[in-house]
């Protein structure tokens, strides 16, 4: 017998794209194959965004156009438990985490499943979720740590391993792991584990194109295959997943084909639901010229983020402004700017504040960042910057720091003893001035100054005061040497 799975993870609550991905959606249901196939239609987390609201609510429409089936639970489903709680009851699909024990007081209480039973043309497939061992490190509301309890990646193992087990009595023989762990954690897993057949993964925003051993295809304890997929962030790209099994439920054969979203047009229908949601859109500025997107948009340089930078910088009257290439999930395009497209470069809802940092608290972020450049898939990504040039170098280090006044008079900063009594005035979001992503350095939120809107805010405000069309360009303020 043959499955084909249609699969998607981490949209982030990119709109545009999904509205792509319905249209990709369409194209799959109407594709009539050779012989008997099973479809099945899975997401392994962080397709919603957390916050705002609407943001949550137009993927779940989203999802429910497509036919999704299931889902495990990202990190950013538990942002905002009590709207994705109201949520959960209009989704056509079930959420799913067989690692998290969820407390009375969260919402979310009860309405999370461990694993379940698809039954597709009278074929069964067991789904498990497994939602991500450093949810605590993701979040960001405190209060959320006392109503929630994560096991480790050792206990999430054995939890998995718990789930295909119960199904195996069932007489499940074809099982689905909807993870949201991150691809290392999936490899161990697919190890470690007996029975799962497919990883549908997330988290760690891997784009895996194709099937290759000892990367995405391993052996499981038994010996027999394990697969194992991501489709990128941001809702760039969706999967196809082709997989023949023999009668006892082994795959004989598998085919994975990762496409991007951009091939597709946005689909009109669910464009006009919604603009219901979220509004129309609104022209707020021209963008006259921009470079293409980066290629790997963690570690690159960007025109795009020395824009967004800029109009904190100025907006915000700080001294220098740091963005972390990790919120920004989207590029300008030369044309009219709307309110759409500007949400979904940075859809992340964190409001911005300006609080004093030292200059050792500066070179030390700066330091994180160059790391990125090695770290593993590149975390938490370079830090974009107004005020400061800095140059980094490809095996990770910090390698000269400067710091630009409003004048753009450049004066170096000592990288090896940064002066701890100096101190700039510094505009950043709140999710970093809370420490988050290993900038523990910055964590100054109880002392900062907290402002009610987000990059996207900012930006428009720029328009309003610049309303020339503006060229989006990169200026050589981040430079990486061998």
């Amino acid at each position: 017998m043959r499955t084909s799975i249609f699969y998607i993870n981490d949209f982030h609550g990119k709109s545009i794209n999904i509205e792509r991905t319905v249209t990709a959606s369409r194209a799959f249901d109407s594709f009539v194959p050779s012989v008997p196939t099973d479809k099945l239609k899975l997401s392994s987390g962080d397709i919603q965004l957390g916050e705002p609201a609407p943001a949550n609510q137009v993927m779940v429409e989203a999802q429910n156009i497509m036919g999704i089936m299931a889902s495990a639970m990202g990190n950013h489903e538990y942002d905002t438990p009590s709207h994705i709680a109201e949520l959960i009851p209009i989704m056509g699909y079930k959420m799913l985490a067989c690692n998290i024990n969820i407390k009375p007081d969260n919402p979310l209480y009860g309405k999370v499943e461990k694993s379940y039973i698809q039954e597709v043309n009278g074929n069964k497939y067991g789904i498990i979720g497994a939602t991500p061992v450093d949810l605590f490190s993701r979040l960001k509301y405190g209060k959320l740590f006392e109503e929630l309890e994560i096991d480790s990646i050792e206990d999430t193992i054995k939890d998995i391993q718990t789930e295909v087990d119960k199904l195996k009595k069932q007489g499940v023989s074809r099982i689905i792991l909807l993870s949201h762990v991150g691809f290392g954690y999936d490899q161990r897993i697919a190890r470690e584990t007996d029975g799962i057949d497919i990883i549908l993964g997330g988290h760690s925003h891997n784009l895996l194109t194709d099937v290759k051993p000892n990367v995405n295809l391993f052996n499981s304890k038994s010996g027999e295959p394990v697969v194992i997929t991501q489709a990128g962030r941001d809702g760039n790209y969706f999967g196809v997943l082709n997989v023949e099994w023999n009668n006892n439920g082994i795959m004989t054969k598998v085919q994975n084909n990762v496409t991007s979203t951009r091939g597709f047009k946005r689909n009109p229908v669910v464009r006009h639901i919604f603009e219901q949601i979220l509004g129309k859109p609104r022209i707020v500025g021209v963008i006259n010229s921009a470079p293409p997107p980066p290629k790997n948009a963690s570690i690159e340089p960007s025109g795009h983020a020395n824009f967004m930078c800029d109009c904190m910088r100025e907006e915000l009257g700080a001294d220098i402004a740091l963005f972390g290439s990790a919120t920004i999930r989207g590029f300008f395009e030369p044309g009219k700017l709307d309110t759409r497209w500007l949400e979904d470069i940075s859809p992340f809802k964190n409001n911005l504040m300006v609080t004093d940092y030292s200059e050792k608290q500066i070179v030390d972020a700066l330091r994180v960042s160059a790391k990125s450049l090695v770290n593993t898939n590149n975390k938490p990504g370079i830090v974009h910057v107004s005020g400061l040039k800095y140059t980094i170098s490809k095996d990770g280090k910090l390698k000269s720091a400067s710091f630009v006044d409003k004048s753009g008079k450049e004066t170096p900063i000592d990288i090896n003893n940064p002066r701890t009594d100096k101190f700039y005035k510094t505009a950043l979001t709140d999710y970093y001035c809370q420490g988050h992503d290993g900038f523990s350095m910055l964590k100054n939120y109880d002392n900062a100054f907290k402002y009610d809107f987000d990059i996207t805010k900012c930006i428009e405000n720029y328009f309003k005061k610049h309303p020339q069309p503006v060229d989006i360009k990169d200026d050589g303020r981040i430079k990486i040497t061998d």
